[in-house]
């Protein structure tokens, strides 16, 4: 009985250091996993690049540079409406400055000069901006009052890495200046005449382009001839993601 009461009394004494060391142990654990949590690395920015080549289809249109702008999902005209005065100013003078700068553009860039007929020209497009996901394009067919051709709003962002897309595309008139083909109000090498004008003399609507009439084929007024005349589609665009 004796041994058996002297063993009770030292499984007692060691109970309670094991417990302390057990409890040391959890404390030392939990310090370990905090000192060796990791940082979340941080989010690199995701460049969007994109090349886009044009290709002018007709004769005698020289295409004033291009505008090239990537934006939220909104469109830059549409059939039926009014012009806005930045899309005025690219379709009746060639001058895209204005059509560039507006508040919606997210990223932009221009064709450096004009695309003559048969040729291409080449413009790059880079951003950073995620929401930068919709593409327009615009260019004056510069031998016309106020021809334009392009496409807006149009959804990209399912480009994948060197995945292209083409489209053929039509000619618009901005419906701000009537189609006269007088002289003086043509402002590419078929005249050199005044380009963007403040007053709105047609219909104020955006609307698909009846083509060019030309003195050779009833207009005697007509500075154009029948080499000026041009038939949808009057441009082949082409856009690469490239990064």
């Amino acid at each position: 009985m004796l041994t058996f009461n002297t063993q009770k009394k030292s499984t007692k004494k060691l109970a309670k250091p094991l417990l302390i060391a057990g409890l040391l142990t959890l404390g030392l654990s939990a310090c370990n996993d905090n000192d060796n949590a990791e940082t979340p690395p941080e989010e690199v920015p995701t460049e969007y690049s994109y090349s886009l080549t044009l290709t002018n289809l007709t004769y005698a249109q020289p295409l004033s540079p291009a505008a090239v702008l990537l934006h939220g999902d909104a469109k830059m005209w549409q059939v039926g409406q009014a012009a806005s005065v930045a899309l005025e100013k690219l379709a009746e003078g060639g001058d895209n400055t204005d059509f560039i700068a507006l508040e919606n553009n997210l990223a932009t860039a221009t064709a450096e000069g004009p695309t003559l007929p048969g040729t291409s020209v080449t413009v790059n497009i880079s951003t950073m901006d995620p929401t930068a996901t919709y593409l327009t394009v615009a260019t004056m067919l510069v031998n016309t009052n106020d021809a334009f051709s392009g496409l807006t709003g149009v959804d990209i962002s399912t480009l994948t890495l060197n995945q292209e897309k083409s489209w053929r595309l039509n000619v618009y008139d901005s419906g701000t200046e009537q189609n006269n083909e007088a002289a003086g109000t043509i402002p590419g090498p078929a005249d050199g005449g005044v380009g963007y004008d403040s007053t709105r003399n047609d219909i104020d609507l955006v609307g698909y382009h009846s083509g060019v009439v030309s003195k050779d084929d009833g207009l005697p007024s007509s500075v154009l001839t029948q080499a000026h005349r041009f038939d949808n589609p009057a441009v082949k665009l082409t856009i690469t993601r490239t990064k």
